[in-house]
C-alpha cells in the first residue's frame, strides 16, 4: 500500500508540474513559424481579429460649428529608415534615452540632440515641407536577424528585424462640435503609454491595433490577421490644448483628449486632431514585437507615438483654416 501511494503522489506532481510549465511557457513565450520559442513574448497577447467585436464609431458632427475637414501630409514611410533610440518629446538631450528604436517620418535631422532652431532648419520627407517630426516604436519579427546592426536594439533586448511600414498616413482631422485653432509651433505631443504593461491603470492606453479588412474592429492585442490582409496601427493625439504652453512636466499636462462627444475640457481649446495610421505586410501566423522597455515584454498596450509641429505658422494656420472650412486637403 505504501509503494502505491508514493506512486500515485509521484504521477500527481509530475501532472502538476507539467502544466505549471505549461503556463510558464505559455505566459512567457510565443513560438514562430518555424517552431523557435521567443522568450518575452506573450502567446496571450495576439487575438484572432475575427473574434474582436466592431468598436464604437469616431463621434460624428453634432454641432452647427464642427469642423469637418481634414488634411492629409505626405511624408512618406521612412524610405530614409530614419532610426534612432532617441526620445526629443521625452528625453531632449540624452542619447539613446528611448531604450528602443524609433522609426520617423517628417524632419530628417530629428534626434535627442535637436532644438527648434535645428528642426525649423532642416530638411524634411514631406512633400510640402512640413518640418514636423512623427515618430513610434518600431515593429520587428522576432524569428528573424535584422540584416542591419545599427537597427538593433539587442542592448536592451529588442531583437529581430524590422518590419518596415507598407503605408503610413499622417492625417490630422478637426472637432465634432467647434472649431479648432492653430497648434503653436514647437507644440510637443505623446499618446499612448510606453509603460502601460507595469502601470497601475490603463488609464493612458491608447494603442489601437487593426487589419486592414476590418477598419471598424481594434484591440489592445496584436492581431492575427486573414491572408491577404494588412496588420494596422492607429495612434490618436491629444487635441485640447490649454493655450499656454508647448510642453509640460510629464507631457501630458498641457495636452488633453475630448469627451467621446467631442468636447474639449473647460479651460482649453480645441486644436487639430493628428492620427497617424500605420500598415504593415505581415504574413499569416508570423509573430511581431513592438519595441518598447525591457520590463514592458513587447506588450502591445505599450504602443505610443510622440509629434513635435515644426509646421510654420502659416502651414498650421491652412491647416486649421480647411478643417474648419470642412474641405479634404492635402499637403
Amino acid at each position: 500500500m505504501g509503494n502505491e501511494r508514493r506512486l500515485l503522489t509521484l504521477l500527481v506532481c509530475l501532472v502538476l508540474g507539467i502544466g505549471l510549465t505549461a503556463a510558464v511557457l505559455g505566459a512567457t513565450r510565443v513560438a514562430s513559424p518555424d517552431g523557435t520559442a521567443h522568450s518575452g513574448m506573450n502567446s496571450r497577447d495576439y487575438v484572432d481579429i475575427r473574434d474582436v467585436p466592431p468598436g464604437p464609431r469616431d463621434p460624428s458632427a453634432i454641432g452647427p460649428d464642427a469642423s469637418t475637414g481634414t488634411v492629409t501630409v505626405d511624408c512618406g514611410r521612412n524610405e530614409e529608415r530614419h532610426y534612432n533610440e532617441d526620445n526629443l518629446v521625452v528625453s531632449p538631450g540624452l542619447r539613446s534615452g528611448a531604450h528602443h528604436t524609433h522609426a520617423y517620418v517628417g524632419n530628417l535631422s530629428t534626434d535627442a540632440m535637436s532644438t527648434d532652431a535645428s528642426l525649423a532648419a532642416a530638411a524634411t520627407s514631406c512633400l510640402g515641407g512640413d518640418r514636423s517630426t512623427y515618430y513610434w516604436p518600431v515593429l520587428r519579427r522576432p524569428d528573424r536577424v535584422s540584416s542591419h546592426p545599427h537597427e538593433s536594439s539587442a542592448g536592451h533586448g529588442n531583437t529581430g528585424e524590422i518590419l518596415p511600414e507598407a503605408a503610413v498616413t499622417v492625417e490630422f482631422r478637426g472637432n465634432p462640435v467647434g472649431k479648432v485653432v492653430p497648434m503653436p509651433r514647437f507644440l510637443r505631443a505623446m499618446t499612448g503609454d510606453a509603460v502601460a504593461y507595469t502601470a497601475a491603470s490603463d488609464a493612458d492606453v491608447r494603442a489601437r491595433w487593426g487589419c486592414s479588412g476590418s477598419p471598424d474592429r481594434f484591440t489592445t492585442r496584436y492581431p492575427r490577421c486573414p491572408a491577404g490582409e494588412r496588420l494596422t496601427r492607429t495612434l490618436t493625439f491629444p487635441s485640447c490644448w490649454n493655450g499656454l504652453d508647448t510642453e509640460s512636466p510629464g507631457h501630458r499636462a498641457h495636452l488633453g483628449f475630448p469627451a467621446a462627444n467631442g468636447v474639449c475640457p473647460q479651460g482649453t481649446f480645441a486644436v487639430p486632431q493628428l492620427r497617424i495610421s500605420l500598415a504593415y505586410e505581415v504574413p499569416p501566423g508570423v509573430p511581431v514585437a513592438v519595441d518598447s522597455f525591457p520590463e514592458q515584454r513587447h506588450s502591445p498596450k505599450t504602443d505610443h507615438a510622440m509629434f513635435v509641429d515644426a509646421m510654420t505658422d502659416a502651414q498650421m494656420a491652412a491647416v486649421a483654416g480647411c478643417l474648419n472650412e470642412g474641405r479634404a486637403c492635402r499637403t
